[in-house]
């Protein structure tokens, strides 16, 4: 943990930014859940955000009705800032995941905000 900058982490992940990056690659945040890492701009941050929702907003409609591991089931497809990955995922996980990534950019802004007032 001493190698890493914690900026949001809920029970299904962690994001932080590397403390050894080049200053070039600074504003790029390190998302991890699962067995997966995505290291990502604001942009791609913001951009993941609207897919997640877009994932979460079609999926509850199309969770199967009588089936016991609806909850568990990886049955829901979430698009990622790399187009050509797409992650299969369970309601729950788009929900934690939705949590991860929304509480990131929040603790971005809040800290680019007091940042912005001198306030450390």
């Amino acid at each position: 943990m001493n190698d890493i900058n914690p900026i949001y982490q809920n029970d299904f992940g962690i994001a932080f930014q590397w403390k050894r990056d080049k200053p070039s690659e600074s504003n790029k945040v390190q998302v991890i859940f699962r067995d997966i890492g995505l290291l990502l701009t604001t942009s791609e941050l913001r951009y993941f955000s609207k897919c997640i929702a877009h994932t979460i907003e079609n999926g509850k409609g199309n969770l199967c009705g009588d089936c016991k591991s609806k909850e568990s089931c990886r049955s829901l497809l979430l698009n990622s800032p790399a187009h050509q990955i797409t992650f299969a995922v369970s309601y729950q996980e788009a929900i934690e995941i939705r949590d991860l990534i929304n509480g990131t950019m929040f603790r971005l802004e809040l800290d680019s905000f007091f940042g912005e007032l001198g306030i450390e």
